[in-house]
């Protein structure tokens, strides 16, 4: 089933879903953008939760392009999904291991049972995607999604960005 593609202009924080995407760093534990968005508001459980997975799995930390859940703590969601894009390379193709968060991230949900989830512009900001490469990735992948997922809900954080995704979207 294809999920039905929603946009919205503000804060991923801010969304009521069952899973928020986060754009995380491979340590799992916090950082700027999106990442330290997501644990000042969510709180100290998602960190908490991110040690406990480091320390299982992790210790090397989360390669590029897979992902895992946690509690989401204080967002008004059940989960959050943690996927590290990656960093845009003017001489290297990487748009696969971009199009693996969000398959990634819908395949968690899928394991989770979540039928709504909020995705930021993975890649887009301190990593240095272009947002209309990062856009076209993000909706054909979507669209492309043998999932469960009801709604998935791109939330962009300014204007210009929405417009981009908007023109993807159509």
């Amino acid at each position: 089933m294809t999920p039905t593609i929603t946009l919205v202009q503000g804060d991923i924080t801010r969304e009521s879903v069952d899973a928020i995407v986060n754009a995380a760093n491979s340590s799992l534990l916090g950082g700027g953008g999106v990442d330290g968005a997501i644990h000042r508001r969510g709180g100290p459980a998602i960190l908490e939760e991110c040690r406990k997975l480091r320390a299982s799995h992790y210790g090397k930390g989360l390669a590029t392009g897979q992902a895992v859940a946690t509690t989401a703590g204080n967002l008004d969601a059940r989960w959050v999904i943690h996927t590290v894009g990656p960093v845009h390379s003017a001489t290297e193709d990487r748009s696969s291991q971009l199009t693996s968060c969000y398959r990634e991230s819908l395949r968690i949900a899928d394991e989770l049972g979540a039928r709504t989830v909020a995705f930021p512009a993975i890649s887009t900001g301190i990593f240095g995607w272009p947002m209309d490469d990062g856009a076209r990735i993000a909706v054909e992948t979507i669209r492309a999604a043998d999932t469960a997922v009801e709604e998935v809900r791109f939330v962009l954080f300014d204007r210009p960005a929405y417009e981009v995704f908007a023109a993807q979207v159509g």
